[in-house]
């Protein structure tokens, strides 16, 4: 124990302080605070000069202790989805644990619902944040030039921003979620090596193609079935808007007109509502049914065999990484790329 304490010691004697910062640079430690806290008034060699003795000095800056002297809190906005079911309330959940989990670092979180089918009222929500109340927000919304234009926008009054699960192709660097294009090509590979026959239509169901993740999804998906399993039949795709009545409309009317269905795949992250009606519509039975994100709905469809398997992402580890990443740009700093790397997960009845 003693000599863990004085190791422990030693370090903090040999790490690098501002004062150390300052005579490598051959500045004033005013000068390097400036640097480090990112406000003007600093030449750009002088800057230069700075950031080559951090390198060579290999300086970390205690951003906690930086944060309690000037009593910097971090206020983070999840905008997401009005439209949300059970997918949603899992993300909310680790939300609220979010605010435990950071406390120390005096970050707190809300949650802001928006309609995602309307990006005007996207923007305007948006347009409403300021700096002087809000840090960051991370935003759940298809791509478009609105919500694109809003985003440049909230960066130029200071405040963070980042795509959450749903990408936005402006701001790849930033985003949180999975490699959508890799789910939809895992998708296609689970239902075409658990099919029993080598021809026959798979159902494809979304909430809306306007969704970029459902888009690149899609795309994976199609790749895959034509690559290697030709002989099966990718339906267009079935867009909900999140609206019951016209799913269980566009659903029955699919499995109507296509009695060769052999599988069903659920591009969107909500999977309760389609896969009822379709369970309702039909004796799915012999279908090979795909879908995504756990909650308890596809935990249970699993076990009983209502679903073959779920792709999914951890809620939690989306919502921390959101926050890292969200906490990374305020601070001026670089998440790391392999903490913050949301891997794809393969859920069948035998590993949940």
């Amino acid at each position: 124990m003693m000599k863990s304490a004085a190791v422990n010691v030693s370090e903090n004697m040999l790490r690098p302080t501002t004062k150390d910062l300052a005579k490598a640079a051959g500045v004033s430690r005013a000068t390097v605070d400036r640097v480090l806290n990112g406000r003007d008034g600093v030449k750009k060699r002088t800057v230069d000069r700075v950031n080559h003795a951090i390198q060579e000095l290999g300086f970390v800056r205690n951003i906690q202790a930086a944060n309690l002297a000037r009593s910097q809190r971090y206020r983070f906005v999840f905008a997401l989805p009005r439209s949300g079911d059970l997918f949603l309330e899992e993300i909310v959940r680790h939300i609220n644990e979010a605010n435990e989990t950071f406390a120390t670092d005096l970050v707190w979180c809300d949650v802001v619902h928006i309609d995602e089918n309307d990006p005007h009222s996207i923007s305007a929500f948006l347009a409403t944040l300021d700096a002087s109340e809000t840090t960051g927000v991370a935003i759940m919304a298809p791509e478009s030039p609105q919500v694109r234009d809003a985003i440049y926008r909230l960066k130029e009054r200071g405040v963070a921003a980042l795509p959450f699960i749903a990408d936005q192709s402006t701001m790849e660097e930033h985003w949180v979620g999975t490699n959508h294009q890799a789910a939809g090509a895992t998708a296609a590979t689970l239902i075409g090596r658990f099919c029993a026959v080598a021809k026959g239509s798979v159902l494809v169901i979304s909430e809306s193609m306007r969704s970029r993740d459902s888009l690149e999804r899609r795309i994976g998906f199609d790749a895959e079935m034509n690559q290697n399993f030709p002989g099966l039949r990718t339906l267009p795709s079935l867009e909900t808007y999140g609206d019951e009545e016209r799913a269980e409309r566009i659903i029955h009317n699919s499995v109507i007109n296509n009695p060769d269905l052999v599988g069903a795949y659920v591009l969107s992250s909500e999977a309760r509502v389609p896969l009822t009606i379709l369970n309702n519509a039909m004796n799915t039975g012999h279908l090979i049914k795909i879908s995504h994100e756990r909650t308890p709905f596809t935990e249970a469809a699993l076990r009983d065999g209502r679903l073959d398997g779920v792709i999914a992402q951890d809620p939690g580890h989306l919502v921390r990484s959101a926050v890292r990443k969200l906490k990374a740009i305020t601070d001026k700093r670089i998440a790391k790329g392999s903490q913050e790397r949301i891997r794809v997960e393969v859920l069948l009845r035998t590993n949940i």
